[in-house]
């Protein structure tokens, strides 16, 4: 709301195959920009450029391998970049990387991005903010609890990021291990500087994905949106089946794919054999075992690599991180459908007061479904629907300043 520039950025690289999958699984990638001139918006799309498309060519590394090469060797990019223009120098940028696999969700991170797992209305909040407030609380020197935080600490400040020197600490996370209905949240600090962590998980608890991403963007703008927000949310449905582009399922038996041997190889083999046979033929029992040795080693090398996966270092599961750093609980409850009301009733008064051209029917759609919900007890479906209306509402907003952006155009003042 107040930014005249974007400074975050995202990526979302899915696998196209079951065997991509099984192998590098998909990818998520939050970054939070900083610097002036556009540095910032520079650092952190260089990020999520760099990052999903390094991890995914790091084949002969395992995972959590190629996650951490692949985040070092983006801050060593970003770093190059700002020391060769003096407008760029300096410049840095959070990132927060999700990679969901089939052993389970790693996470790589640097700043004070965030990246949660909602799991049966349990909010965990997987990394460790990179920042002055949550190293002093570390250390002993700060309460647990926000609020008796002295107000002369600062709260933006964070301790590490990405870009501003050739060398960066990465923490990484997991793996966790995943099943169906767990959600993940990777976001900037644009929305938990504005939206707590137990409204968080009630919004993700009542809403579908797309639904739950666009809620939690208006609860923080509607809380003054001082700083750009960005969210991707990710849920897990089920076991994993990628299809393709024409809708036909692709298998899960992935490793058990053959692969090809040239057949240069099957005829070289071949003449090794022949060759044995007619040493002997001739009594020269010397060479003889000479072929039938080299034709036994090449097949068994010939057959270990047509039964074994291509190319993929094996995963190495050991624990890293000391994840969850908090715990919330956030089952949707009256205050926070009481709170949800209370903002679709503003937006609606101010829709009036202004006189926004609405479609009323679909607002009243969702506000007399979620009394009924309100009436009959179902808390979860009554801060749904409340939820739905603030999107619309704010959906509308934006088309009124669009509206109004027109009809400026029209009459010449800008």
């Amino acid at each position: 709301m107040r930014r005249s520039n974007n400074q975050d950025s995202l990526a979302v690289s899915l696998s196209t195959s079951q065997e991509r999958f099984d192998t590098r699984g998909h990818v998520f990638v939050v970054a939070d920009g900083m610097g002036a001139h556009a540095a910032g918006e520079l650092a952190s799309k260089l990020a999520t450029d760099f990052i999903p498309l390094t991890y995914n060519k790091l084949t002969d590394l395992s995972p959590p391998e190629a996650l951490l090469e692949a985040t070092k060797q983006a801050n060593s990019h970003i770093n190059a970049r700002g020391e060769a223009d003096p407008s760029f120098r300096g410049m840095g940028t959070t990132v927060d990387t999700l990679v969901i696999l089939p052993q389970g969700a790693l996470v790589g991170h640097v700043g004070d991005s965030r990246v949660y797992r909602l799991r049966d209305e349990c909010l965990e909040q997987l990394t460790f903010d990179h920042s002055l407030v949550w190293e002093m609380r570390a250390a002993g020197h700060l309460p647990e609890d926000e609020a008796e935080i002295p107000s002369f600490i600062p709260r933006n400040v964070i301790t590490r990021s990405m870009g501003p020197n050739p060398d960066v600490q990465v923490d990484l996370e997991g793996p966790f291990p995943i099943q169906p209905g767990d959600t993940f949240l990777l976001c900037s600090d644009g929305l938990t500087g504005r939206v707590s962590d137990t409204e968080i998980g009630q919004v993700l608890t009542c809403l579908a994905p797309d639904e739950a991403a666009e809620a939690l963007v208006h609860l923080a703008n509607l809380r003054g949106g001082p700083d750009n927000i960005t969210v991707v949310v990710a849920r897990v449905l089920g076991p994993q089946v990628v299809t393709d582009r024409a809708g036909s399922r692709q298998g899960f038996d992935s490793h058990n794919r053959l692969r090809s041997v040239h057949p240069v190889i099957w005829t070289l083999l071949g003449m090794l054999v022949l060759g044995a046979g007619f040493f002997g033929m001739m009594a020269q029992l010397i060479p003889a075992a000479a072929c039938l040795l080299a034709a036994g080693l090449g097949g068994a090398g010939a057959l270990a690599y047509r039964f074994t996966s291509p190319g993929t270092a094996v995963f190495d599961s050991r624990p890293r991180g000391k994840a969850p750093y908090r715990q919330t609980l956030c089952s949707p409850d009256m205050e926070f459908v009481g709170l949800t009301k209370g903002l679709v009733d503003q937006l609606h008064e101010t829709a009036e007061q202004e006189s926004w051209e609405v479609d009323w029917d679909e607002y009243h759609r969702h506000r007399d479904a979620a009394a009924e919900a309100v009436t009959s007890g179902d808390v979860s479906a009554a801060a749904r629907e409340f939820l739905r209306a603030v999107t619309f509402m704010m959906g509308q907003s934006n088309r009124q300043k669009e509206l109004q952006k027109d009809s400026d155009r029209a009459a010449g003042l800008f």
